[in-house]
């Protein structure tokens, strides 16, 4: 399943902060529809994303009824992204056969 959205990058403040991208209802709800084939456990679903030319591999985080993409650090540095920032991501979530 491959998916296109755009977003802004929110910061989640904790002991540590943390980025994400939130994904949109409407692909939320189409990845909700394969979670149960995909998930690896709590929820998480494993995906791999691109935001310009950085390409990285990380897990959805559920939050209410939709995902949060993880931002971490090295993929925040070479995209050159901060709190705010919109950007446009392309996600492929693998199907198990």
């Amino acid at each position: 399943m491959e998916l296109i959205f755009s977003g802004p990058v929110i910061e989640w403040r904790g002991p540590s902060p943390y980025y994400f991208v939130p994904v949109p209802d409407e692909e939320s709800a189409d990845i909700r529809e394969v979670a149960a084939m995909v998930t690896y456990g709590w929820g998480v679903i494993p995906v791999e994303a691109r935001i310009g030319e950085v390409v990285f591999r990380t897990s959805l985080f559920p939050k209410d009824s939709g995902y949060l993409l993880p931002l971490k650090a090295a993929v925040r540095k070479q995209s050159h992204l901060a709190a705010g920032d919109d950007v446009t991501v392309r996600m492929t979530v693998a199907l198990r056969q």
